[in-house]
């Protein structure tokens, strides 16, 4: 059965969901996106969603062709046309038509799309085991260059990475900043446990702002255990007590080792079982 996608002003079916081969976000990767969980029907955090949309879009200077309320609107309804009840949002909106040089300014009729899907990223092996990562040799785009709490639909740096990952046997890798400090995962922020304290790096450090990250730092605050925005090394990660990785599709997930490394007990530790449990509670809610 053809699944339901929202393409510029309503729903389409899936094979009529197309955009011109002059849209800027083909031709460029010019336009921003958002990824979203959905709960018992309820999108997890759409307002702080929308929000990072809105913003990523006005540091590009692109018009979002619609008012927070309809996209909320058209978010919702696009779910229901799928028929999906715990599911993936992914939300992007384009340039627009343009021509084949990098004028933005000529560009028009910018597009929005949504996409609803089920989603089964990860095993339950991997959030009772952990997974492992490897550095990539690929680097975090420095913020000086192109904002990353920008989050835009050029994604090579990000694939790039992706690609050692999979060739080192891994599900997801670890990339570092140009100060040779830790500063995400190719999808995901990345937290650790030093001496019982939560540790994640501060966005100065070349990440996104995770929303997921963001409500763990709630979850954490909740459950009394400290937590700091600062920055550390891939040697705090060696040598860390616990590990995990967030994110909209990934939640929270546990990581027991690092280019080969085994952290903590080399399975899912205290503190990341107590924020997991949290935030499963946390989204259902």
């Amino acid at each position: 059965m053809s699944s339901k996608i929202w393409l510029d002003k309503g729903l389409v079916n899936e094979e009529d969901a197309k955009v011109s081969v002059f849209d800027h976000a083909l031709l460029y990767g010019d336009g921003v996106f958002e990824g979203m969980r959905s709960y018992s029907k309820k999108v997890f955090r759409l307002k702080e969603h929308l929000d990072r949309l809105w913003e990523s879009a006005h540091s590009l200077c692109i018009e979002i062709p619609m008012t927070k309320e309809e996209m909320a609107d058209a978010v919702y309804e696009t779910l229901k046309a799928n028929d999906i009840v715990d599911g993936y949002i992914r939300l992007v909106v384009t340039r627009g038509n343009g021509t084949l040089g990098l004028d933005a300014h000529l560009c028009t009729n910018p597009q929005v799309i949504i996409i609803a899907r089920g989603l089964s990223l990860y095993s339950e092996e991997l959030y009772q085991n952990g997974m492992k990562l490897v550095t990539a040799s690929t680097i975090r785009m420095p913020s000086f260059s192109m904002s990353t709490r920008v989050k835009s639909l050029n994604y090579l740096n990000n694939i790039l990475a992706k690609m050692e990952a999979y060739r080192a046997g891994c599900e997801e890798v670890l990339l570092l900043n140009h100060r040779g400090n830790v500063a995400e995962c190719s999808g995901d922020n990345i937290f650790i446990v030093r001496k019982g304290v939560l540790l994640t790096p501060p966005l100065d450090a070349c990440i996104l702002e995770g929303i997921t990250r963001n409500a763990v730092l709630e979850v954490a605050a909740e459950l009394g255990i400290e937590a700091k925005q600062q920055n550390f090394t891939r040697h705090d990660v060696y040598v860390a007590e616990e590990c995990f990785l967030t994110g909209s599709a990934a939640e929270v997930i546990p990581v027991t080792e690092l280019d080969g490394r085994v952290i903590g007990s080399g399975k899912a530790g205290p503190i990341t079982t107590k924020i997991l449990a949290a935030y499963r509670e946390l989204v259902r809610k």
